[in-house]
């Protein structure tokens, strides 16, 4: 089965063609970045007309890159939720408004289930059952996943989510945006044991995450830098940007290798934009060897809100028989902009 993949949940236009049997045959996409620059982050009405531009040429870009014409798919999948609600309303429509023409499948698609199996798109790809922490711009989670739409919450934050963090303390020390991206790149040039931040609930019994008493401290932080005329700031600046870095990714790996032995599973994936963070893969993969587990990623280029996941999340769900394709194509449909993963 050919699935045509639709993902338009916030600041990215993602089209994918992914076969049941081949997998993913192509993917194209295109980042709202430098047009929220001048903002400092997602302005909502502008996201959504530039998936209403953007999401047509995406999709022939898709099509060509797979040597398939329109007529060659054989359903369409969309992300439904969670997200800003008029972003998912244009990938939405236009996936519905394209499978009502050709009478075909609408599947709608959690976001984050998208993510969650991002990385058996890798090469080796990670077996059920395992452990999956979720980190993205506003989500961090730790799941048992013992197969698909089998997930289990095993712990979340109780305020932001980790890469929340990230773009807050770098919009907090003058950074440009996305925030985490630049922090991280100004983390490279400095010291992280210069500054001693928190670890929230680090030592918690739970498997749930804080980060808000974090950016609180590199608040209080940034303020007495920019006071003391006596020091070097860029220097300083870059020693709290790879301390904060630091304090992040020790609370996110400690926390998943604590899931792995209340699990006592020895695979974990780590999969969102956060997923992407140099340190974290390697912090992870470190301890993860030296407990004889094994860790798995997505590919870089699909860290980030993509098609590729939405198409691929559609596919594992056809084969594992959760999806009604006749009751797919009566395409009514709406969107979830708050959408719980434990309820689809």
């Amino acid at each position: 089965m050919i699935i045509l993949g639709f993902e338009s949940s916030c600041d990215e236009t993602g089209v994918a063609v992914v076969c049941t049997e081949r997998g993913l045959l192509s993917h194209a996409l295109h980042s709202q970045i430098e047009m929220h620059q001048d903002y400092g982050g997602v302005v909502p009405e502008l996201a959504s007309r530039d998936h209403i531009q953007r999401v047509l040429p995406l999709t022939q870009e898709a099509l060509d890159g797979a040597g398939l014409a329109f007529s060659d798919v054989d359903a369409i999948a969309y992300t439904a939720g969670p997200g800003l609600a008029g972003a998912l309303l244009v990938g939405a429509s236009v996936a519905q408004s394209m499978a009502w023409a050709r009478d075909l499948p609408a599947i709608a698609i959690h976001h984050l289930e998208g993510h969650l199996l991002s990385p058996l798109l890798a090469q080796p790809a990670p077996e059920f059952p395992f452990v999956a922490l979720l980190v993205s711009g506003g989500h961090t989670q730790l799941m048992r996943v013992d197969g698909v739409g089998q997930y289990t919450l095993l712990g979340e934050t109780l305020d932001d989510a980790a890469g929340e963090a990230f773009d807050k303390s770098a919009k907090l020390m003058g950074l440009g945006y996305p925030g985490g991206p630049a922090l991280s790149r100004l983390a490279e040039q400095g010291n992280a044991a210069a500054y001693d931040l928190p670890r929230p609930m680090l030592h918690s019994k739970d498997l749930d995450f804080s980060f808000s008493g974090l950016k609180t401290a590199v608040l209080t932080r940034m303020k007495n830098l920019q006071a003391d005329v006596s020091i070097d700031f860029p220097a300083a600046r870059a020693n709290l940007a790879a301390a904060t870095e630091a304090a992040i990714v020790d609370v996110l790996a400690a926390k998943s290798l604590k899931a792995m032995k209340q699990t006592g599973l020895k695979r974990l994936v780590v999969a969102g934009g956060v997923g992407a963070n140099r340190h974290l893969r390697a912090q992870l993969q470190s301890e993860m060897a030296r407990r004889g587990g094994e860790v798995f990623f997505p590919p870089l280029s699909l860290c980030t809100d993509n098609g590729a996941m939405i198409a691929f999340a559609a596919a594992q769900r056809v084969k594992a028989g959760l999806v009604d394709l006749d009751a797919s194509r009566s395409h009514a449909f709406t969107v979830r902009p708050r959408w719980p993963l434990d309820e689809i």
